[in-house]
């Protein structure tokens, strides 16, 4: 079969090629004019001749696909004025020219010398000249034409897309549209049937068609399940020359699925789930779990389940766990094994979405039992009660009850069980319990006023299963009883004016009581018998648990008695009742005519006869600022003390050797002391008063004072030198630079000029009378003894 299609090609192209040729044969002989002369006259009187064109020219066809061994003919190219003798010359230019097509310059035949496609290029321009061959002078004017690739049936169709995805739901109607494939022919859709396209199914029959002109694809059978089968794989043709023999063709897959509807209803595998759980289980836990099977997918098999009938509807309850399709089965609320030993349930699955087209397939739900047996377990105690509240009196005697808590075994055995009272909630242990019976006593005495509540913890664990206990909270509330006595509410101090009226209020006082409100207000308030005709202050019961202190006569005096202690005794209401005496201080003071306090001292009131407060307050001022001024000045003189006289660094005295030293001699210069210089006389013991005045001394003049401690170096020296002209026999003792005295026991004798005035020297010393009057002093000290003599 395949054999006789090739055939068949190949003798249609035959056909083609050899009808072309006579085409073109034809055309050329038919487009051959006569040449046809012109005759002008030109300018110098020559008839010039000119010739039409009379080219062969016109639209070329060429088959496309040529295989043959020769180039294939086009056409020929002829013009009138050429006599065949070879002087013209035909020259192609243009698309193609010379590459894919050439011409004979002698004969202008033209040849396609290579394979042509027409879909690849349809036609070519090209332009064609006749010129001299030995000049290449243009004959004729150039002239176009079109060579045209003449289409044969060489492409198969081609599909746009090599696979096709579709899809369409199932259970649709016949003839319900799935997908439109589309293929495409590059032949000449102008020329023959070469691109004409037929579509056809090649697979997927009987349950998919195709339209053979649009390539729509369509459902071919009615109640196509998803559940049986989802997915068809489709193979479309599509075939040129309009689905005839001879015809290419190209092929395309489509795969085509089919989407779910709700077209089943969920059902469970088994009619009876059998459960079970412990009675130890606590609300919340997973029992079991159901699973109805609906072979729907997506939204379509979603199923929803609830509990409709049973016993265990008010312990049970059921959710839906949506990922895996599941009914969970929870406890609801606890269980009893000695109680109720099983429970039955009827659970319900339906789907949450129903599609109204499937309404005729449903109910879209079933139904299943769940059989639940409930399992003993080993329980710990359990008390009657959830919590115990006793109450005990205060101060009551130890090994007093309080009160007992009781506490069962759930389980059959109905175990024995144990007391014992959790020590963290009794840490100062005011109670304890008796551990068969669980009766609770006090061991110590209790106290409301410290602790009104006690909570304490009772545990309660099996014999022989240590392990299995329960806790109990226990609250003991203490009852109050009258045993403390009213007292002041606060430390009251109260002042009282000395020129009070009678019966003025000047405090009110109330009182405070630890005991419970029963045994505590009301208050009464009552002086003691033994003062109750007090002349000073009287006490006023108000009846609201205050009262009001009273002045009882006018008049105080603090110079008599500034201090008043005034005994008052508070009552309770108790049963029996308790009462304590509290003393009121009361303190006498002045007062202004408004009655506002001015002072409560009586020191106060004497200075106020003498200085005023003010007065004192300027005097102790004043004391305080002198001796501020002293202690600055002191501190002062302490830091910086001033020296008697200007040039004390450059005291030449440092250099004074002391040579009656029995020491290293001249050359022992490190004993020296100036302060032995200062005061030679203290070596040996002898400790000259300078508040002393000397043995011989001479009265100061008159009119000499002495001079101050200044720091004027010459109104100093000046002051020295008076001092020395009226007492010539006393050495300058207030003054520091002692020059007087050489030591004791010298061999040399005294170096000193200042006491030769009582010596017997024969010293001339009136030559001092020539040195100036700069030693005029000394002059007269000194120059005459004579004088001295006389006047001794």
């Amino acid at each position: 079969m395949k054999e006789d299609h090739c055939l068949h090609a190949a003798l249609l192209c035959l056909g083609v090629l050899c009808y072309s040729q006579a085409l073109a044969t034809e055309r050329l002989s038919h487009t051959r004019p006569s040449l046809h002369g012109h005759l002008e006259k030109g300018k110098e009187g020559q008839v010039l001749h000119r010739s039409k064109r009379g080219w062969v020219w016109n639209q070329f066809f060429v088959i496309e696909e040529y295989t043959g061994p020769d180039p294939v003919l086009v056409g020929r190219l002829h013009s009138d004025i050429d006599s065949g003798d070879g002087n013209i010359k035909y020259i192609l230019s243009g698309e193609g020219a010379g590459i894919i097509f050439v011409i004979d310059d002698k004969s202008g035949n033209i040849h396609a010398t290579k394979t042509l496609d027409r879909e690849e290029r349809a036609q070519y321009t090209l332009t064609a000249q006749a010129v001299d061959r030995n000049t290449n002078r243009p004959l004729e004017p150039p002239s176009e034409f079109i060579v045209k690739v003449q289409d044969i049936n060489d492409n198969p169709p081609e599909f746009l897309h090599e696979n096709y995805h579709a899809n369409v739901p199932e259970r649709s109607n016949v003839g319900t549209s799935v997908i439109q494939v589309t293929a495409s022919d590059a032949d000449d859709p102008t020329y023959g049937n070469s691109a004409k396209l037929v579509y056809s199914i090649l697979e997927g029959q009987p349950y998919f068609s195709v339209e053979a002109q649009t390539g729509i694809i369509r459902t071919a059978l009615p109640n196509m399940d998803r559940e049986a089968k989802e997915e068809y794989h489709v193979v479309i043709q599509a075939k040129d020359m309009g689905g005839h023999m001879g015809g290419l063709s190209g092929t395309t897959k489509v795969t085509i699925t089919l989407t779910d509807v709700n077209d089943n209803p969920p059902k469970f595998p088994q009619s009876v789930y059998q459960m079970s759980v412990s009675e130890a289980a606590v609300p919340g836990e997973e029992v079991g779990r159901v699973k109805a099977k609906d072979p729907d997918i997506g939204e379509n098999g979603l199923v929803a389940y609830s509990i409709i009938d049973g016993d265990g509807m008010d312990m049970f309850e059921i959710t839906t766990d949506y990922e895996t399709q599941e009914g969970v089965v929870k406890l609801k609320k606890t269980l009893d094994y000695e109680t109720k030993k099983s429970y039955s349930l009827k659970v319900e699955a339906a789907n949450v979405h129903i599609d109204p087209k499937f309404i005729s397939n449903g109910p879209f739900k079933d139904t299943v039992t769940v059989k639940i047996a409930v399992e003993d377990a080993d329980e710990p105690p359990v008390f009657l009660k959830p919590s115990y509240i006793f109450e005990v009196q205060e101060n009551a005697a130890s090994g007093t009850v309080v009160g007992k808590v009781h506490a069962k075994d759930p389980d059959a055995a109905n175990s024995a069980i144990r007391y014992s009272i959790d020590r963290h909630t009794d840490l100062e242990r005011y109670f304890v319990i008796n551990a068969e019976d669980g009766n609770i006593k006090t061991i110590k005495t209790l106290d409301r006023e410290e602790m009104a509540w006690h909570n304490i913890s009772v545990f309660a664990v099996e014999v022989h299963k240590q392990h299995q206990e329960a806790k109990v909270p226990v609250a003991i509330k203490v009852v109050d009883i009258n045993d403390n006595a009213p007292k002041f509410a606060a430390a009251y101090e109260a002042f009282v004016c000395e020129n009070a009226r009678s019966n003025q209020q000047f405090i009110t006082i109330s009182a405070d009581d630890k005991d419970d409100s029963a045994n505590g207000p009301r208050f009464i308030f009552s002086l003691p018998p033994e003062i109750i005709h007090n002349p000073n202050f009287t006490l006023r019961d108000n009846r609201d648990n205050t009262a009001s202190v009273l002045v009882r006569r006018e008049g105080f005096s603090r110079q008599k008695q500034d201090l008043y202690l005034l005994p008052i005794v508070i009552s309770d209401g108790g049963v029996p009742p308790l009462s304590s005496t509290n003393t009121l201080t009361i303190r006498v003071c002045g007062c202004d005519g408004g009655g506002a306090l001015l002072s409560c001292n009586a020191e106060a009131y004497v200075l106020n006869a003498g200085l005023s407060t003010g007065a004192l307050i300027a005097i102790l001022a004043c004391i305080i600022i002198l001796l501020v001024i002293v202690v600055l000045f002191v501190t002062l003189k302490r830091q910086k003390k001033e020296p008697l006289i200007v040039f004390e660094e450059e005291d030449v005295r440092e250099n004074i050797i002391t040579y009656d030293d029995e020491g290293g001699g001249e050359e022992d210069t490190e004993a020296f002391d100036i302060a032995t210089l200062q005061n030679p006389d203290g070596i040996n013991g002898f400790m000259p008063r300078k508040d002393i005045k000397p043995e011989y001394q001479y009265l100061p003049r008159p009119g000499l004072r002495p001079a101050p401690n200044s720091v004027d170096v010459d109104d100093f020296i000046n002051t020295r030198i008076q001092e020395a002209d009226n007492d010539p026999t006393a050495p300058p003792y207030d003054s520091i630079q002692i020059y007087g005295y050489e030591g004791r026991g010298s061999v040399a004798g005294s170096l000193s000029s200042l006491e030769s005035a009582t010596t017997d020297s024969d010293l001339d010393y009136d030559y001092l009378q020539n040195w100036g009057p700069r030693f005029k002093k000394l002059a007269d000290l000194y120059g005459s003894k004579d004088t001295f003599d006389d006047d001794s």
